[in-house]
């Protein structure tokens, strides 16, 4: 059974020391990243492969999964629980087919409605929508409204992930408009104490309770 997509949804930062890439990932699952994406876009094939497969190993101890950035084939390799897709990294079909029906497959969405229906009906497991405010990881993102996920709601029923530009003081806004996860790269991993910071956006998902009305 997939694993159900909410809470905190950690991005790797651009790493070659895997040493201290296992570090910092750890620290973030120990303060309650529900779920990790490896994202490194100055690997070479051959770090991918060293860095995924040892995440792999730590998101399995900690029982969370591990999803890979743009490659189905990595994925497919180290046996990650799935993938994560951008509007140009491949279509849905074709990563199902190569992945099985037991993968868990995002898509980026962008600030497009239209591109997270056809990702529902192509099969895509959750989609994610962003810049939601400004990234200095993608600084020339297009910005996308935090109305759309409540646009989306009336639309479909997948998780939602709001990406770009998160930190722990404009999280609360993107999950009350909707988003079911927070994906987070710099707010979570630029900071003296990642461990802390994981738990202040894991909070950002506790619900206080209702005051009940005096009878």
């Amino acid at each position: 059974m997939k694993a159900r997509l909410s809470g905190l949804y950690a991005v790797t930062p651009d790493l070659n020391d895997t040493t201290r890439l296992l570090e910092v990932v750890e620290a973030a699952l120990r303060g309650g990243a529900s779920l990790l994406q490896y994202r490194n876009k100055l690997a070479t094939e051959d770090l991918r492969l060293e860095q995924a497969s040892a995440l792999l190993n730590l998101c399995r101890h900690h029982a969370v999964p591990l999803i890979i950035n743009d490659f189905p084939e990595l994925c497919s390799a180290v046996d990650a629980d799935g993938v994560h897709l951008g509007g140009t990294d491949g279509e849905i079909a074709v990563a199902r087919a190569q992945l099985g029906s037991d993968k868990i497959i995002g898509l980026s969405c962008y600030d497009r409605l239209d591109l997270a229906v056809a990702a529902r009906h192509a099969g895509a497991d959750y989609v994610a929508f962003g810049s939601c405010f400004g990234s200095n990881t993608k600084p020339e993102a297009v910005n996308a409204s935090l109305e759309l996920f409540g646009q989306a709601r009336h639309r479909m029923d997948l998780p939602m992930v709001a990406i770009g530009g998160i930190t722990a003081q404009n999280g609360k806004l993107a999950i009350d408009a909707g988003a079911d996860a927070l994906a987070v790269i710099a707010a979570l991993f630029d900071v003296p104490d990642v461990q802390q910071a994981a738990q202040t956006f894991s909070n950002l998902f506790i619900q206080e309770p209702r005051e009940l009305n005096p009878s």
